[in-house]
This record gives C-alpha cells, structure tokens and sequence, in this order.
C-alpha cells in the first residue's frame, strides 16, 4: 500500500481527531474545576425556545442591528423614490429628499408610529445623525474637487457680477423677510442678527451639483451660456460657503465682535490650507500625476490632510463641512488624481451615507407643524422671498451684463436651484438652534419647491423662445440620405460597429451621413473633466474613420438614463439605422445570475415594471442584456445589434431565413455586395424562398444582377466548418430568436452576428 497518496489526509485526521480529543478532555476535567455551590443554583429548568426568541430580540434591538436595518431600508426608499423623480424630469436628489421626508413623522410616523419607533428609536438617531455627517464631509471634498478653478478666472467679470447679484438680493429680502416672521418663528433667546443673517444665507445658496448635472443633461455645457452659468454657480458655492463660515462664527459667538476671534483663526486657517498644503499637495500631484497607479500611502496622505482639514474647520467653530470643502477646492489640477479620488468617494457617499443624510432631515421634518393657514401663507411668503430674490436678481444681473432675455431667464432658473446644499446650511441652522423646528420645516419645503421647479421653468423658457430659424436647406439635403446612427460604449465595439456601418455605405459615402453617439452617466462626468473625457471617449473612432476614410457626425450627450436617451436619439433624428453592440452577463445561466437578476429587478424599477407587465419575458431566453432589451423595446425604427467576435472583415456574410417576413434582410445583404462586394450564402432553412413570392422575387432579382456573389442553401443546418469561413452572420430579430430557442449545435461556431430588428 503507498502511503505516500494518504499522507496528508492521515496528517489531517491525525491532527483535527488528536486535538479534537484533547479539547474534550480538557473541558471534562475543568467541570471538576466547579464549584458544587454554583452548580446546585442552576437547578431551574431552561426554555430553550423562549431563550432563543430572547436572544433574537435582543439582537434584532441591538445597535449595529438597527442601524444596519436603518440603511438597508433608506437605499430602498431612496432607490424608488429617486427613480420616479428621474422618470418625470425631476433631479434624482429631489426624490430622496422626498423618500426621506415619507420615513420620518411627516408620513410613516404619523400613519405607522410603532413602525417607526421600532425602526428609528430616539436613542438611536445619534448613530444616523454622526453616519451622515461622514458621508457629507466625503460629498463636500467630491463637490470641492468638482469646482475648475480656472474657470473662474477666465470668465470672471461677467460672472462675479451675476454670482454676486445672486447673493446679495436674497440675502437682504431674506434678512428683510426675518423683520417680519422674528418674533414669531425665531427661538427663543436667539438675537435678531444670528436668526437674520441664517434666514439670508438659506435663501441665497445654489445647488452647483444639481444645477451642474441639469446644464449637462440638456446638452448647454458647451455654450457659452453654460459656460457663464457654471462659473456663476462655481462662485456663488465659494461666496456662499465662505459666508456661511461667517455666519457661522457670528451665532456662536453671539455678536459679530466676539467672532472676529473666530474668523481671524478661519483666515489664518484658509491662509494655511492655500499657501502651505496646496503646493504641498501640488508637489504630489507633480511626482504621481504621471504614473500609471497611485500608491496606498499616496492616497493615504490626502484623506488624512482631507479629515485634519474637516477637523481644524470644526474646533475653529466654522463646522467640518467647509475643512471638507476647502480640501476638494485646493486638490492637485490633475484630473487623473480628482478623477481617482471621485471615484474611490462618491459612489460610498453619494449612494450610501447621503440618503442617511436625507432620512436623517426627514426626521426631523414634520409637515404636520404646518397646521395652520396662516403658516402655509409664511411657507408662500418664504418661497415667494426665495424665488424673487434668486430667480429674478441673477436674470436682472445676466440682462444688465449683456445677455439676451432667454439666456438671463434661463441663468436666474438655474440659481435659483437650491436642493442638497439647502438641506445642509439648514441643517446647521437646526443644529445650531437658530432655526425652529417650524421654520426648519418650512424652508424644506421651499427648498424642494424651488429645485422642482426648476426642469418646468426651463421647458417654459425654451417654448416661449423657441427657436423657429432651423435651416430647411440643410433638412432637405439630409432627407435624402442614408443616415446610420453608430451607438458605442467602449472603443472596440465603437471601431467594430464603424467598419460595419462603412461597408454598407462604402460607395455611396456622398449620399450617406455616420453619426457617432456616445453617452455617459450624470453621475460619473464632471464639469472640469467633461472635455476631455469627450476627447478621450472619440480619439479611437476618430482614428478609425481615418483609416477607412470615412467622415463621421459626432454626438457626445451625458444622461441618467442611456438606453432611453439612445432610443430618443435615433427615433427623433430620423436615422434610418441604428448600431449598437450587444453586451452580455458575466452570471448568464448560473445560479449567482438567477439571484443577480432577481435583485436587480427589485434595485431596478424598470424591470420591476416590465416583469409585471410582461415585457421582459419576451428575450427571457436570449443573451441579450438588460441594455439592450431596452433599447430594442423603445426604438421605433430599423435597429441592429452587433455580437462581435473579433469583428473586421465582411467578406462572407451567410444569412438564414427562417421565415417569410424575413425578406427585409436582402435589402441590407444587397447593400453588403453593392457597397463591399460582399459574398452573400443564404440558408433556405423552411423552404421560404420557393414558397413566399415576395421573398423569391427578391433573391431572383439579387441573383441576376450579381450572380458570383449569391449562392442559396436549403439545408437544415449548416456544419462547423462552412461557419468558420464566414465573417458575418446577418438574422432577423425573429429568427434569433427562434434559432436560440432551438439550442441548435452551429450556434457555438457562428461569427460576429448583426440581428437586425426592421
């Protein structure tokens, strides 16, 4: 017997059995160890059960177990609710603030108490209130870092003025609001300066993050327009801030000449942050901007100077937020280090902790402190003071400057977009007990109203001075051309779908358009890396164009939303094909797959709705992703998808007919031997071709005017080796669909296949 082949599972045996053994032995001998006294008290007998149930209530009140069951329930809502807002127009952030408002006494506390109380204990909120913090901080260096200093300084002027205008009109009417509601509203022992100066900084803040994802969404970052309103956001979020430290410092202090102490520690602070750690951290920048991986210790560096700074900004009594800030403000200007420290960031803080922080307000929202008429008319009074001051003093200052009527209109809609920031300075306000819960109550409601009416304001903008000079001239020539719309996410599959859509238009390039589309998420572009991530993302196609010698259109859009934006583009641009790859789950046909997608649907709203309404089931057995299904349920027009397999010459293309209706695809193989001289086998699989007269008459028709370049196969399936000589496999949507059904064996061999929906 060779032991040699048993050795290590003897070893094993010998060693877990052995020490096993001696465990045992030891726990016997130390029962002796007991004293008789202490064993005699445990005479009454146990309940195993009722100890179990015992111990899963004391776990399911535990802390950490709270918590926990705090943030699972937050994500969900927030999920939800910020979904419905994006499908109506809305900005995400309006819908979790909203879900928060419903988790708190507004809605759930007061219909479901025990719920609630169960859920949000008193004694727990201080574990909400600190969680949230953190994720502030962490979203205050992300908007920090988003700010292009640059940009200040090459629009300045025009700018500042607007910027500046923006601030100081509803800072006085928010100071000459507070005359009037003090006496009422403000709490008691609070000084009239401290309350007036809260009420005018609340209503003079913008919302750069919101107002920033809006110009890029409706494509206006590259005008000049969006370029004067994102540099006017820019320097109202550093006025505002560097006022709110202000304010800050006058509350606490009492009077504005006790916090001049303070102040002039937070001068010495900014004077620090900006003449001694900026060009320290700028010589990092200098020394790792250029090598292709950061350090741990690297990164290590900038979050400890990131909380040194938050932490500074707080024991000065200015609040951490601003350290936090100021942090992003004064990062290395290269965008591989903001890009990487957005990344790491943004999605724990914006995803995570930020909807704590909107469930953490909600709780302390309570809508129903509005019960009377008269309070509704301070909340109209508020929002009216809010909407005048901003709204109208940032397009009064834009028209004083020199812009026309829509441009000012649509500037003064932009900053008068308030959302998160307004969230956090009243937050501060509450905490600070400058603000009442009633006024806190009614300025969150004047922050919602006035993000939300931001989208409307603007749609009314562009109807009032809709723009009716669209050259016809050029709409004509257009309408006589073949326009293909190149759809891409990654630059193989964009370089693939480019040299498919070339050799359909080859030589007829003067009588056809290609247009490029590609779209990035709102949440992962920012404003001072949006040109050259525009630049990057076109570099290879651009490339690729060259060398086929072939002129593109191109169209980069950022979006929440990609695959109805992708389906809004083709069906309103009148293209009459659309190409876009066909991506495909890592987990398809696995178990892990089966439960990824069940949760997805529950994360994902949208199939959540097409599961009810019995949308998704219809490529429930295709490996089409989740992208593509949608973008083949929205689009109105010709559409093709692109499985590429290495995908670069079109030289044999084999087609297959599994029905009638599918005599639309000669049209496109007619186009392949016109354009490329491509040699067209069509596999006859039903005998449709003899049988239907549509489709025999237009294989004849092909077969006569280009003889050596059509041959038609009535076999049932094809073998491995006639796949392998071909470049492209070109099916309907149907017949794919059929021909997945059918599990059949040549599928492992197919080439690149284009499935074309008609």
């Amino acid at each position: 017997m060779d032991l040699k082949k048993y050795k290590n599972s003897l070893f094993y045996l010998g060693v877990t059995g052995g020490f096993s053994a001696l465990i045992y032995w030891i726990i016997k001998r130390g029962k002796e160890l007991e004293k008789i006294e202490s064993i005699a008290v445990s005479t009454t007998a146990h309940n195993s059960w009722e100890d179990f149930v015992l111990s899963m209530k004391h776990n399911f009140q535990d802390p950490l177990a709270i918590l926990l069951a705090q943030i699972v329930t937050i994500i969900l809502v927030a999920r939800i609710f910020g979904w419905v807002f994006k499908k109506i127009g809305q900005p995400t952030v309006i819908g979790e603030i909203i879900a928060g408002i419903v988790l708190g006494p507004s809605l759930v506390g007061m219909y479901f108490p025990e719920f609630s109380a169960a859920l949000f204990p008193v004694e727990s909120l201080g574990n909400l209130k600190f969680l949230s913090q953190i994720g502030l901080i962490l979203f205050m260096f992300v908007i920090g870092m988003e700010l292009d200093i640059k940009v200040l300084k090459n629009k300045a002027s025009e700018a500042v003025v607007i910027s500046h205008a923006s601030i100081v009109i509803p800072f006085a009417l928010g100071i000459g609001l507070s005359y009037y509601v003090y006496n009422n509203f403000a709490p008691h022992g609070v000084e009239f300066l401290s309350f007036s100066l809260f009420m005018g900084i609340a209503m003079s803040i913008t919302a750069f993050p919101v107002l920033a994802r809006i110009v890029q969404e409706r494509e206006i970052h590259k005008t000049k327009l969006g370029a004067i309103v994102i540099t006017c956001a820019a320097a109202d979020d550093i006025t505002a801030w560097c006022l709110l430290a202000v304010v800050i410092a006058i509350v606490k202090a009492g009077d504005f000449v006790g916090s001049l102490y303070v102040i002039s520690l937070a001068l010495l602070y900014v004077g620090i942050m900006i003449f001694v750690v900026k060009p320290f951290l700028k010589r990092i920048g200098d020394l790792y901007g250029s090598k292709d991986n950061i350090g741990k210790p690297v990164i290590a560096i900038f979050f400890l100077f990131l909380i040194l700074s938050s932490y500074a900004t707080e024991v000065i009594g200015i609040h951490a937020l601003f350290g936090a800030f100021m942090m992003g403000a004064i990062m290395p200007d290269v965008a591989k280090f903001r890009m990487i420290f957005i990344d790491k960031v943004e999605d724990v803080s914006v995803i995570l902790l930020l909807p704590l922080f909107f469930v953490f307000t909600g709780l302390k929202t309570e809508v129903g402190l509005i019960n009377d008429p008269y309070l509704w008319k301070v909340t109209g009074a508020i929002i009216l003071v809010a909407v005048v001051g901003k709204f109208l003093g940032s397009a009064l200052a834009a028209k004083f400057v020199g812009q026309n009527w829509k441009d000012s209109l649509t500037i003064g809609a932009l900053m008068n977009t308030r959302g998160l920031m307004e969230l956090i300075v009243l937050n501060i306000g509450l905490e600070l007990k400058v603000l009442t819960p009633a006024v806190f109550t009614m300025m969150v409601i004047m922050a919602l109203v006035t993000t939300f009416m931001t989208g409307p304001a603007l749609d009314l903008i562009d109807f009032l001075f809709k723009n009716k000079n669209v050259s016809e001239e050029e709409e004509l020539v257009l309408d006589n051309k073949y326009r293909i719309l190149v759809s891409f996410g990654n630059n193989e599959k964009g370089k693939s779908l480019l040299r498919l859509a070339n050799s359909l238009i080859k030589k007829q390039k003067s009588s056809s358009v290609i247009t490029a589309l590609h779209l990035t998420l709102s949440d992962e572009l920012h404003s001072f890396n949006m040109e050259e991530k525009e630049r990057d993302s076109f570099e290879p196609i651009f490339e690729e164009s060259e060398h086929l010698n072939l002129k593109i259109d191109t169209i980069f859009k950022v979006t929440n939303d990609i695959e109805t934006e992708i389906a809004d583009v083709a069906n309103q641009g009148d293209y009459d094909l659309l190409l876009v790859g066909l991506g495909k789950s890592i987990f398809e046909g696995t178990l892990l797959g089966k439960v990824v997608g069940f949760t997805t649907r529950i994360i994902n709203p949208d199939r959540l709705i097409d599961k009810f309404t019995g949308k998704e089931g219809l490529f429930e057995n295709s490996p089409f992703d989740e992208r593509t299904r949608q973008i083949v349920t929205k689009t109105k027009m010709p559409l093709g998808i692109l499985i590429d397999k290495e995908f670069q010459d079109i030289d044999h293309v084999f087609v297959p007919i599994f029905r009638s209706e599918d005599s639309f695809l000669i049209d496109y193989a007619q186009k392949l031997i016109n354009n490329n001289n491509s040699k067209i086998t069509i596999l006859d699989v039903n005998n449709h071709v003899k049988n239907n007269f549509v489709l025999e008459s237009a294989v004849d028709s092909l077969e006569q005017k280009h003889p050596n370049n059509l041959k038609v196969l009535t076999e049932k399936t094809v073998d491995l080796v006639f796949l392998e000589q071909q470049d492209l496999m070109l099916i309907s949507l149907e017949s794919w669909k059929i021909l997945i059904d059918s599990d059949s064996d040549w599928l492992i061999g197919v080439p690149s296949v284009l499935i074309i929906k008609p």
